[in-house]
């Protein structure tokens, strides 16, 4: 099991969003805050798009399909609540308009 969840983390990392690239090239290499990131990461059996170990912090970049799975997105999120991890979600959108949305966000889940 714990090998199809790495295969399947592996292909959507191959198979991101173009969002979720941008993200990607802000967040990575500690280049945002200094904070350590890592994206499709595994908790609990479910994938995030991005997270921080060292805030408990997952990052979500809701595209069109999400809107299609809210009841099981609402489940995910309250499992993985529940281990005392803490969510930012942003939008497609709101990446594309203004990445800064997100920074603002996280930086407002820090203070």
């Amino acid at each position: 099991m714990q090998y199809i969840k790495k295969v399947f983390a592996r292909s959507l990392r191959k198979e991101q969003t173009r969002e979720e690239a941008i993200v990607w090239n802000l967040l990575r290499n500690r280049k945002f805050m200094n904070l350590k990131f890592r994206r499709q990461h595994d908790i609990e059996g479910f994938i995030v798009d991005f997270y921080c170990h060292e805030l408990k912090l997952a990052v979500e970049i809701d595209g069109k399909n999400h809107d299609k799975q809210k009841d099981y997105d609402e489940l995910r999120q309250e499992l993985i609540l529940s281990k005392g991890i803490r969510f930012v979600r942003v939008t497609n959108d709101e990446v594309n308009r203004d990445y800064n949305i997100l920074f603002e966000r996280i930086r407002d889940f820090v203070a």
